[in-house]
């Protein structure tokens, strides 16, 4: 692959997803788009970079962009922005929601599903507390593929034990061969949706807690700060971020501050929490949560 083929490849990627790639990830592009090369019948890197530049093949292009983001995931990943939800941000959403009965949380880079199901499990367990609630849970990706898995939640016994504790395992999945398969209840509590961060997402409505982990490090500066200040404009003034522990809002955006007590949350800045206050959409209809 030449200088030139890279730059073509790097500019495009950044172009569709935000992936921020620098010259010492070209190997990634070399390993992981040989594959796509032989799905579509081409012979080189070379070829390839020819068809995106003068074919309109959305198939080619969806392909190209997905073997590119990187879906690494487990069941309560890092454990403390599970052990905050649990602990923290629940019992105050349901002080401050109180009146209204009505939750609604978005794992903005869903994956293959274990972050979304992940809290699922754990607002199943709040049990009467949350009955007569209507909780959202929705869950988007750039990745179709991964979002079809999310939905069918099948599960390798490799991945089920990734975090998860074997008494949840046995409570909420049930063993299909050599997988495990999530209980139906917790599938029908996440609404999966595609979305690239890159577009808009104010159609989504406004959020309470919005997780939205180990995505902004694949952009650079300027991309990261767009996101965040729309990620502001999507989370209710009282509400929640939490990203990453190598990811923060300093230095990129003035809409968010961080929590003084808990690392990895953020919240509203006031002059931001104001705006939201006077021009937050009205959030769409989705499904009622069941199991509560």
């Amino acid at each position: 692959m030449t200088d030139v083929e890279f730059d073509f490849l790097r500019g495009y990627l950044k172009q569709r997803s935000g992936l921020a790639l620098t010259a010492e990830k070209r190997y990634l592009i070399e390993s992981r788009l040989g594959p796509i090369c032989r799905r579509f019948g081409l012979e080189s890197l070379r070829d390839l970079v020819g068809a995106l530049k003068v074919s309109r093949d959305l198939a080619m292009e969806k392909a190209v962009v997905e073997a590119m983001t990187t879906n690494e995931t487990f069941f309560f990943r890092d454990r403390t922005p599970f052990d905050l939800f649990k602990d923290v941000l629940l019992p105050e959403a349901l002080t401050r929601r109180a009146a209204q009965r009505r939750l609604r949380i978005w794992c903005a880079a869903a994956s293959t599903g274990q972050e979304p199901y992940s809290l699922a499990m754990l607002l199943q367990e709040a049990g009467p507390r949350l009955a007569g609630w209507q909780v959202d849970i929705v869950a988007t990706d750039l990745s179709t593929e991964v979002l079809e898995k999310a939905r069918a939640g099948l599960y390798s016994h490799f991945e089920v034990q990734r975090g998860l504790p074997v008494q949840m395992l046995l409570k909420n999945f049930e063993q299909v061969g050599e997988l495990w398969r999530i209980s139906d209840s917790l599938r029908r509590m996440v609404d999966f949706r595609p979305l690239n961060l890159l577009h808009p997402f104010e159609q989504l409505g406004t959020f309470d807690i919005i997780y939205c982990r180990n995505v902004l490090i694949y952009f650079d500066a300027p991309t990261k700060g767009d996101v965040l200040g729309r990620l502001s404009a999507s989370l209710a003034p009282d509400g929640a971020l939490l990203l990453g522990a190598a990811e923060t809002v300093i230095g990129l955006t003035d809409k968010l501050v961080p929590s003084p007590q808990h690392r990895g949350l953020y919240n509203q800045a006031p002059s931001a929490a104001r705006i939201v206050a006077t021009v937050a959409p009205v959030a769409p209809p989705i499904r009622r949560v069941v199991g509560f």
